[in-house]
């Protein structure tokens, strides 16, 4: 094929195509700000803090069932451990992997609710999780900690969404409407998701996180989490809440 040439009569290059590159970490300023929280708090607690000082932290800030059986005094910290509980890691891997899952999860449901909605549904989500967990082990005086609750909520969210991620915009974002939950249960792509989520909570909370690691896993929490989120997220979506015209597919 010819080349089409210049006006100095040498052939002009070919036009070359433009593409945006996507960085290879593209987090919304709000998750990176909770992955800093949440390491921050553990790296505190870890090195800064003695263990009596710590055990004192935990006994504010972490979620404990039998704190409201009615033989303790209520105070602030009472009010506020259903939502700071989840900022709390019982071990590296713990932190690690939470910030994995958020980072995935959360990315998109962040770009998609906007800051003060991400965090709302965060802040919902913990709730949620610490309430149903509370239902299950009301006289329990094990400390409840980790982010796990609310990025399952987020989990839940994305199903909703049928996975669908618009990146157009250079911010991958959740898009089109909320899948009625009729629907979802003609989408293979979910179905796998909400069976292999359910078996690996089942399995974990009942054989552990790791071999060798001590964590105990609030599975209870996680479904709370992870319903609060499937159920509810169209609470907290402004552009379903708007209409959104979007659409869907079944895989």
């Amino acid at each position: 094929m010819s080349q089409p040439e210049g006006n100095d009569g040498a052939a002009a290059p070919e036009p070359v195509e433009l593409r945006r590159r996507e960085p290879m970490f593209n987090l919304p300023t709000v998750v990176v700000a909770l992955i800093a929280l949440c390491t921050l708090v553990h790296l505190v607690r870890l090195y800064i803090l003695s263990g009596q000082q710590d055990l004192e932290f935990l006994a504010r800030a972490a979620f404990v069932p039998i704190f409201y059986s009615g033989r303790f005094v209520l105070d602030v910290f009472t009010f506020t451990s259903p939502i700071t509980y989840a900022f709390l890691h019982g071990s590296f891997l713990h932190l690690a992997v939470n910030m994995i899952w958020l980072a995935a999860f959360g990315s998109p449901l962040a770009n998609r609710l906007g800051v003060s909605r991400f965090l709302l549904f965060w802040a919902f989500t913990a709730l949620c999780a610490a309430a149903l967990h509370y239902v299950l082990h009301m006289t329990d005086e094990a400390p409840l900690i980790g982010a796990s609750g609310a990025i399952s909520g987020m989990m839940g969210a994305a199903a909703r969404f049928g996975f669908q991620i618009d990146r157009s915009s250079g911010k991958p974002a959740f898009a089109g409407r909320l899948m009625p939950i009729a629907a979802m249960f003609r989408s293979r792509s979910v179905v796998t998701f909400l069976a292999v989520w359910m078996a690996v909570n089942l399995v974990t909370g009942l054989v552990g996180f790791a071999p060798g690691v001590d964590d105990t896993i609030a599975w209870e929490a996680h479904i709370g989490g992870f319903l609060a989120g499937f159920l509810c997220i169209d609470w907290f979506d402004k552009q379903q809440r708007a209409g959104d015209p979007g659409g869907w597919d079944e895989h």
